[in-house]
């Protein structure tokens, strides 16, 4: 039905407006008591399914990605349709309005979506409110710096969201890889990255010592673009900040192979969807055999299928996440995985 009714009709306008204009109707609807007929269309509860990944009990492997609900407005509705967690934000401090608009492009004919967003939210603040909630679903916090702020004071950004969110989510992901904010994938040269993170892990472990536990796990969300060496560079980094894994990968700024009309193909931003489904998971299996399997890797990046999912976790992947996939495929993928997995075990 999603496919063969509601995606062409939301096809036929802009992508941001669907993108407000679905979540007004995934509100409205849990509000009015169809959370329990989502639930039973699309979620699989079955023991087979569990994952315990970087100390936490996941209900299954597959998640929704950062970017889809940015300011944690829809955590537990999208739960119902059967993710077993999901990522909210980019975060930053301070609310930003993001680039201007238009910055979503709809790539039809190659199932891809380009996106220059730019972290707009409404501040990290007005997302702890919201996650005072219960959470149905275990949450992740996506974090990143404002715009404004230069290079050399990032660190102070990714600190102050991780300190308001500390006790709102399950882990903590550290995006210093969006193409969109000018300058943050410098972030992800070897000096300034493993600063950034060994910072994160004394502020991690201050706030462990007064819960008595290790404090909440940390995440790296890396580029697809990087090359073997800088892929290399990651593991050493992940190895001597002793975070506790990789979420591979963000968005590309690569357009090679695309069908679509040129006018869509240039416009600048992050490329995801299906063209990334080859990349994402050739850097999901170089991290994993050059690792050694030394940290757990969360694959995401062209997800559109059952087998795309398979391919991510015997790459090397231990949990997936979905967005563009989503978009085009709707929530009967997730049930869709689910179900492969289940059948592979």
């Amino acid at each position: 039905m999603y496919k063969s009714l509601v995606r062409p009709l939301l096809f036929l306008l802009d992508p941001e407006r669907v993108h407000h204009i679905s979540f007004n109707l995934i509100k409205f609807s849990s509000s009015i008591g169809f959370g329990s007929i989502f639930r039973s269309l699309y979620a699989i509860s079955d023991k087979r399914l569990e994952r315990e990944v970087f100390g936490l009990k996941f209900k299954n492997p597959v998640g929704l990605a950062a970017g889809f609900d940015k300011n944690a407005v829809l955590y537990n509705e999208l739960a119902n349709f059967g993710f077993g967690f999901v990522e909210i934000g980019t975060l930053t401090p301070k609310a930003q309005p993001g680039n201007p608009k238009q910055r979503l492009f709809r790539l039809k004919a190659d199932q891809a979506i380009i996106n220059r967003m730019g972290f707009n939210n409404e501040g990290v603040l007005e997302a702890v409110e919201k996650l005072k909630k219960k959470h149905k679903v275990l949450i992740g916090g996506n974090i990143g710096k404002n715009k404004v702020t230069p290079n050399e004071e990032a660190t102070k950004d990714y600190l102050i969201c991780f300190d308001a969110l500390f006790d709102h989510v399950d882990y903590f992901v550290v995006n210093v890889s969006s193409p969109n904010t000018p300058g943050l994938r410098a972030l992800q040269d070897k000096e300034p990255l493993t600063a950034l993170l060994k910072e994160l892990k004394i502020a991690n472990t201050k706030r462990g010592d007064k819960n008595n536990d290790n404090g909440k796990p940390i995440l790296l969300k890396i580029a697809p673009d990087l090359t073997d060496d800088q892929l290399l560079d990651i593991i050493d980094i992940v190895n001597e900040t002793k975070i506790d894994g990789v979420i591979a990968t963000n968005t590309t700024i690569s357009r090679e192979g695309l069908q679509s009309d040129l006018i869509y193909t240039e416009e600048k931003g992050g490329l995801s969807g299906k063209p990334l489904t080859k990349r994402s998971t050739e850097v999901i299996r170089f991290l994993s055999e050059k690792s050694n399997k030394s940290f757990p890797i969360i694959g995401v990046g062209g997800i559109h299928s059952a087998e795309d999912a398979l391919e991510k976790l015997e790459a090397g992947a231990v949990l997936i996440q979905l967005w563009t996939g989503f978009v085009y495929e709707g929530p009967a993928l997730i049930k869709k995985i689910n179900k492969a997995i289940l059948e592979k075990s």
